[in-house]
């Protein structure tokens, strides 16, 4: 789970495959997105205005734009779910099939 503190929105990874957004002020839920499995980690990027949420199983890392309602899929590795998010642009997971940390930019 992840906060956009300006959205007032709280950004909930679930462990049955789903992303949602819930509005921190009031608790209701609003959009969700799909995930293909279970969250290992979830940021809220404020400079982007994305969502990162690392699997490890399968290992990617979906990343949600709210603004355009746009899912896009990186392939990491199985077990890869482990995340640090730098801001403004860059994302590490660590990934113990490839012996180390992946960046993601």
């Amino acid at each position: 789970m992840d906060i956009d503190h300006a959205g007032n929105l709280l950004y909930v990874a679930c462990d049955d495959g789903a992303l949602v957004e819930v509005d921190s002020r009031t608790g209701k839920s609003g959009r969700q997105w799909p995930l293909d499995g279970g969250p290992d980690a979830t940021f809220f990027n404020p400079s982007s205005g994305c969502v990162h949420v690392a699997l490890g199983k399968p290992g990617l890392v979906h990343t949600v734009d709210p603004k355009s309602n746009t899912i896009t899929k990186i392939v990491t590795a199985a077990g890869a779910g482990t995340t640090a998010l730098v801001v403004p642009d860059r994302l590490y997971v660590i990934s113990p099939a490839h012996g180390g940390v992946l960046e993601l930019a």
